[in-house]
């Protein structure tokens, strides 16, 4: 049960090690490339960038991918690779899915193998598989020369070429071979017709002779792994890793969680290679790997060790009156009839939507790796875990800083890292510092902009939805669970995670659809807008607080200068990440999976 998390925990940190070497080997210029690939890089050298113009830069790149994407979504109809004859989806899941992918969230209102032809799949996400993900690495890449001090904070295209074609392309490329060699198809037909074992399982057509089984395929040895490598997680089918064509065997569903927290472990070392503090960097990789363990260890105790107490004997007939948006009054009564247990085993825990293939404590263990490296893949369904296990997702997104996604974890932790200081300087009286620059006003604003906006993202249109028809309508369940359908969404957009706890009415369609989800274009528009400010404003205010910070002249170190290398400093930076991220989440932890795991009702009825 504990072998597979600890072998990837070990693992990946093993190979981490000498990764952050070579990344940052390759972003301080180091690397000479063969001469027809330097002379690309040259030709995309517009020269040195400050602040301004590389988030200039980062922005005018993502406008042309919006226009790119949305080009794709609504010529599919007329594009090759589309045996299978997909029409356009509704505009608003074109705006939805665009606005998704190239932020690196690839939260999904669609099922791929439902919706999207062979070549959206390999043009569209696949294209922002590598692009979305090199956005992230690069800011952080830039921060770092602004904190060092140096006089440019490098150039975007420069630094998005050597990431695409320096590390992500041979990655990726490896890892593919695995995939292919493990049963992962590749192949640009889109479906392969075949008769089932049991003739008319799929139904007779018109003239009574039994329907053949149309399995959909496609090029998924290239499109998995960097799926995971660039933690983007949009699955090529519904069902994601589940899938036996994207996760077609055991050493795959290992490689899958590999893959998708190597580059965030290799990127906190990259950070101390860069400054040249290891051991400052270290204390932060330990942070981050204590959380993780808590919520992977939480995720897995509580789901795999625990029965699902929907199928449990509750003995008792009771009366209880529930909160509900659209009942009169705000409340309806609930009568809850004594309920025999199902005779079920339930010594393996709670197996309800979990892919059994890979073991009791796969589901609940790539549940909780998946939130924390802000990936979005899943290989069993959130929606069934049980109540309280639930909350290690959804404290993954919440803290948004558990090695996070590429680049943009340690940025989130970068911030906790600056106001943790600034507190800490505040109570013994001394100007707070970090890396030998005083933190002043003007860091702390950006720092807090960065910060405030995530729970700001999540609460206010999570609150609006749980109180209006747009969210009632589409939940799923009542309840605290229903409740936790809604908050999680929003969770997910808010944090550029993509993973879903299912159960709501999303999904639009195609255009030709008769009967879409009557509120799926209200959840489109709102949780497009929170991706989009969610994945700016935490990376523009962080690259200017670099910048501000880095024009400062250093200051001696000092026998009041808070060390930044010690495990005083690594409670520091714990306790400020715990205590902000209770302040912030707590209430509606107790409102959703908290108040369903101590009321009456199990999974909301």
């Amino acid at each position: 049960m504990w072998f597979l998390p600890i072998s990837i925990l070990i693992g990946t940190t093993v190979l981490a090690i000498p990764l952050s070497r070579y990344l940052a080997f390759i972003m301080n210029g180091k690397y000479r490339a063969p001469r027809v690939l330097r002379w690309f890089e040259e030709k995309l050298d517009t020269g040195p960038q400050d602040w301004k113009q590389y988030t200039g830069s980062m922005l005018v790149f993502n406008t042309i991918l919006f226009v790119f994407g949305f080009a794709v979504l609504a010529l599919q109809p007329y594009m090759p690779l589309n045996t299978l004859g997909r029409g356009m989806i509704a505009p608003t899941t074109i705006f939805h899915s665009v606005v998704s992918f190239m932020t690196n969230t690839d939260l999904q209102h669609y099922s791929g193998d439902q919706h999207f032809s062979n070549f959206t799949q390999i043009f569209f996400c696949l294209s922002n598989f590598f692009l979305s993900a090199s956005i992230g690495f690069c800011c952080l890449v830039a921060i770092i020369r602004g904190v060092r001090s140096d006089p440019s904070v490098g150039n975007f295209f420069v630094d998005m070429w050597r990431v695409v074609i320096y590390m992500f392309l041979p990655a990726s490329f490896v890892l593919g071979l695995v995939f292919l060699q493990q049963g992962s198809p590749m192949t640009f037909e889109c479906a392969q017709v075949t008769s089932t074992l049991e003739p008319g399982a799929m139904g007779n057509d018109d003239k009574g002779q039994a329907k053949q089984q149309t399995i959909v395929v496609g090029p998924l040895a290239a499109f998995v792994p960097m799926k995971q490598l660039g933690t983007n997680g949009g699955g090529f089918f519904g069902m994601n890793s589940a899938h036996p064509f994207e996760n077609p065997t055991a050493l795959t569903n290992w490689l899958s969680c590999f893959a998708m927290m190597l580059f965030p472990f290799a990127l906190v070392l990259m950070f101390g290679h860069m400054i040249n503090r290891m051991k400052h960097a270290w204390i932060i990789f330990s942070v981050m790997m204590v959380l993780m363990i808590g919520t992977v260890a939480w995720s897995v105790y509580f789901d795999t060790m625990q029965p699902n107490p929907g199928m449990t004997a509750h003995p008792n007939s009771r009366n209880y009156e529930i909160p509900c948006a659209s009942a009169p009054g705000g409340k309806r009564d609930v009568s809850l009839p004594a309920v025999a247990g199902l005779p079920v085993d339930q010594h393996l825990g709670n197996l309800e939507g979990k892919e059994l293939r890979f073991g009791t404590s796969a589901g609940a263990t790539f549940a909780a790796l998946t939130v924390d490296v802000t990936d979005g893949a899943i290989n069993c369904e959130h929606d069934s875990l049980n109540p309280v296990a639930a909350l290690s997702p959804m404290v993954g997104m919440w803290l948004n800083c558990i090695y996070g996604g590429k680049g943009v974890g340690m940025i989130n932790m970068l911030l906790f890292l600056v106001i943790g200081i600034f507190v800490a300087g505040q109570m013994v009286g001394r100007t707070p510092e970090y890396l030998g620059k005083k933190i002043g006003a003007r860091e702390m604003k950006f720092a807090m902009i960065a910060l405030l906006i995530h729970p700001i993202m999540i609460l206010m249109p999570a609150g609006l939805f749980s109180a209006t028809s747009w969210g009632t309508k589409a939940e799923s369940n009542p309840g605290p669970h229903g409740f936790s359908q809604i908050m999680y969404q929003f969770s997910s957009a808010s944090a550029n995670n993509g993973s879903a706890f299912d159960g709501l009415g999303v999904t639009n369609g195609l255009v030709s659809n008769p009967s879409p989800s009557p509120t799926a274009v209200a959840w489109d528009i709102a949780t497009g807008l929170v991706i989009i400010i969610s994945r700016f404003i935490p990376i523009i205010a962080p690259i200017a607080m670099a910048a501000s910070l880095g024009a400062k002249k250093s200051t001696p170190f000092g026998l009041g200068t808070l060390r930044d290398d010690t495990m005083t400093f690594g409670f520091l930076l714990m306790a400020t990440i715990l205590i902000i991220g209770a302040l912030l989440f707590l209430p509606i932890a107790a409102l959703g999976p908290i108040a369903e795991h101590l009321g009456p009702i199990p999974f909301g009825g």
